[in-house]
């Protein structure tokens, strides 16, 4: 089984020194990461920050920098952000919220995954 998985941002993080970094490596997270995000003191004050917590202990590589944190998750831009949202749900099996949908043709109903991020 792999645990660990390649990607490269769309954008990439831009450093103080100027230089992006696009590579990096998130691994499958653990029950233990999403119970120690939510008793995050950030997590606390703020719900919203409990993705970018999380983030922030499964993205464990990103190429010339020596530490991925939350302060650097954070930083990222948002496409960047919802690049790395959608990967976390996908390597985790996280099943995608659905609609149900019907076919304008044949009027078949069906149901169809909701995805939240803009690909391409």
């Amino acid at each position: 089984m792999e645990t660990v998985y390649d990607f490269t941002l769309p954008k990439g993080y831009m450093d103080n020194t100027g230089q992006l970094h696009r590579n990096g490596k998130m691994r499958l997270a653990t029950a233990g990461d999403e119970i120690s995000a939510t008793r995050d003191p950030r997590v606390l004050s703020n719900p919203s920050y409990l993705t970018i917590v999380i983030l922030g202990k499964v993205v464990t590589e990103l190429e010339g920098v020596p530490m991925v944190t939350a302060n650097l998750i954070e930083k990222l831009y948002t496409a960047d952000m919802a690049f790395l949202q959608d990967m976390y749900q996908r390597i985790n099996d996280i099943e995608p919220p659905t609609m149900e949908a019907v076919c304008p043709d044949c009027g078949k109903v069906f149901r169809v995954p909701l995805n939240f991020t803009r690909e391409g």
